[in-house]
């Protein structure tokens, strides 16, 4: 698995950083998932390999327009490069009502379905490759945190069990193997019993803004990466709080309580500067969340790319 940053700013794009919009791509194949989409997210796309033709699912965190005003956008970008095959969206109610409006009045028609899925129920959706569940945050408008995990993990068969069980060797083993599912001495037999794991599934968390990061002790069970804002630090706790936002001492004494291995903070406010030397300035996130936090840290960039392994290694790539 593959996250790819597109935009790592809060509220406002800045000159180095665009508003909010991350990518994880899967292990195998051209296939990708987009969690929220600020205006100018197709424009930092034509910066990537990404193609909008290999798009599984936009998962949009809430309604805030830092994480959704590039939607219309991209999706007739989408449209007018053939995309053809219908597109998840999952994203509170109000996504579906202001997209349904804004395609109306700009006659905005689209070649391929939206099936629309909404966060507001706490879904669980899976996709060919990943499995997505939906967690309730605390914001100014209803947020969610998206848990995205592995699917389909390589495997072997558990040929003690199957022996235990009878089952001969033959196309009922090939059936399991496949992750299938098999009727055998009148009993209904689950893969899942009979297979072993090669590896554990990998999973990751991305959340949407949130001032509360206790509330997602749950999600982070069995991950081995958050992806969390630090709009502010510290010293900006009251504006945190006002408005709806974490500071990055809060949200790396979470990561600790929870054991969380990786850490990645970003939706900064355009206040903090990325000239280390400036004041504030992003290395100031840095340093408050290292003060409480022992997993391995990762500060986000505009087109940042990071990678987890099968045997749940996080490593930042090197750019060009």
């Amino acid at each position: 698995m593959n996250l790819l940053f597109l935009g790592t700013s809060a509220g406002v794009p800045t000159k180095q950083r665009n508003v909010a919009g991350v990518a994880l791509r899967e292990s195998k194949g051209k296939g990708w998932y987009l969690i929220d989409c600020g205006e100018g997210t197709q424009h930092q796309v034509l910066h990537t390999t990404l193609s909008l033709n290999a798009l599984k699912a936009i998962l949009i965190t809430h309604v805030h327009g830092d994480h959704c005003y590039g939607l219309p956008g991209l999706l007739a970008s989408a449209a007018m490069n053939g995309r053809e095959a219908p597109l998840t969206i999952v994203a509170p109610a109000g996504i579906k009502a202001w997209l349904d409006a804004t395609c109306e009045a700009t006659q905005l028609s689209l070649p391929f379905a939206l099936e629309f899925v909404f966060s507001d129920d706490l879904p669980s959706v899976e996709f060919e490759r990943i499995a997505v569940a939906t967690y309730r945050l605390s914001h100014r408008a209803p947020s969610y945190a998206y848990g995205l995990t592995e699917r389909k993990v390589e495997s072997a068969l558990d040929v003690d069990k199957l022996a235990q069980k009878g089952i001969p060797r033959g196309p009922l083993w090939g059936q399991l193997k496949q992750g299938v599912d098999i009727e055998f001495a009148g009993e209904r037999l689950k893969s899942r019993d009979f297979l072993i794991s090669k590896h554990k599934p990998r999973k990751v968390v991305v959340a949407g803004d949130n001032d509360q990061p206790d509330l997602l002790s749950e999600a982070c069970a069995g991950a081995q990466v958050l992806v969390h804002e630090a709009t502010y630090t510290e010293a900006m706790a009251e504006k945190a709080g006002d408005v709806g936002h974490s500071y990055a001492r809060q949200v790396a004494t979470f990561a600790e309580s929870v054991a969380l291995p990786n850490l990645v903070l970003t939706h900064f406010s355009p206040r903090y500067q990325l000239n280390a030397h400036a004041s504030p300035s992003i290395e100031d996130i840095r340093k408050e969340a290292q003060s409480v936090y022992s997993g391995s840290l990762y500060l986000a960039r505009d087109f940042g790319e990071f990678t987890l392994d099968k045997a749940g290694h996080f490593a930042e790539l090197e750019g060009e």
